[in-house]
């Protein structure tokens, strides 16, 4: 008997699949788009889609004619900066407080208590403090990504290195190896891949931060642009810039997964997958 879960689609089905909610989606705001703007056709809500080329071609082709900055190009590397530090400091954190909790009993102790209560404050409930105590510029935008990432990666990290079979530790330590070795060539090289996947699922709330801290104190920006242009009801920029957004989160995705599958090809085969 056939069964609904064991059917599987090929690969033209998987990028037909993939592909369909996204036309739909083009599809109903294009109805919605030319039946609000037929009643009003300097409705602002849903611009035609035509006027997202044209703002596109604004803000990323055509400099600036107060600063003569590309605007789209300046606002995406200023974004990509901040999100690359923040994340960068939350996950060298992660790594060595993560392995140190998950690993040595004395450091749990201490440590594992104090950090879960740091991951239970809501980033944004701090952020005026951060304006506060670091000021406007950029670092209180990176405080606020590694205060709002870093304390989820440590503790996925420890409860990953906290399951770790008891026999590997025993064996390394049979055969004479150190904590320090341990930790080298033992406990590192499975947490490495691990650590990519966490900082994989904090993409999405690493984002929301940054868009948050950069809509309130910023000169440039994504989040600062689209907070700019809401005022005048600029939907032709707003919506694009949110998929830009999109986008640019998509391939960050792909790219550490592509990390993970070059360089820790054994992950995937121990998840059964081909």
């Amino acid at each position: 008997m056939r069964r609904i879960i064991n059917l599987r689609p090929g690969r033209g089905g998987i990028v037909l699949w993939g592909a369909l909610p996204f036309l739909v989606a083009g599809v109903a705001y294009a109805v919605a788009s030319a039946e609000r703007l037929a009643v009003n056709p300097n409705d602002k809500l849903l611009p035609q889609l035509s006027s997202f080329g044209t703002a596109l071609a604004r803000l990323a082709l055509n400099p600036d004619q107060r600063t003569g900055d590309y605007l789209m190009w300046v606002d995406t590397l200023a974004s990509l900066q901040r999100l690359g530090i923040g994340l960068s400091v939350a996950a060298a954190l992660a790594l060595v407080l993560g392995l140190a909790i998950g690993l040595i009993p004395y450091v749990r102790a201490g440590l594992s208590p104090f950090v879960g209560v740091i991951s239970m404050i809501p980033p944004m409930a701090v952020l005026p403090v951060l304006f506060i105590v670091f000021g406007l510029d950029e670092l209180s935008k990176v405080v606020l990504i590694v205060l709002g990432v870093a304390p989820f990666l440590v503790r996925d990290l420890a409860l990953r290195v906290e399951d770790m079979p008891r026999e590997q530790l025993i064996k390394a330590q049979t055969l004479g190896a150190s904590t320090w070795q341990i930790v080298i060539r033992v406990v590192l090289p499975q947490m490495l891949p691990r650590l990519i996947d966490a900082v994989r699922l904090s993409l999405g709330p690493a984002w929301l931060f940054l868009i948050s801290a950069e809509a309130i104190a910023a000169t440039e920006g994504l989040g600062y642009r689209i907070f700019l242009v809401r005022r005048y009801m600029a939907m032709d920029v707003i919506l694009p810039y949110v998929a830009w957004i999109t986008l640019l989160a998509f391939l960050s995705d792909a790219a550490l997964r592509w990390i993970n599958a070059r360089f820790f090809p054994w992950l995937r085969a121990g998840k059964g997958q081909s």
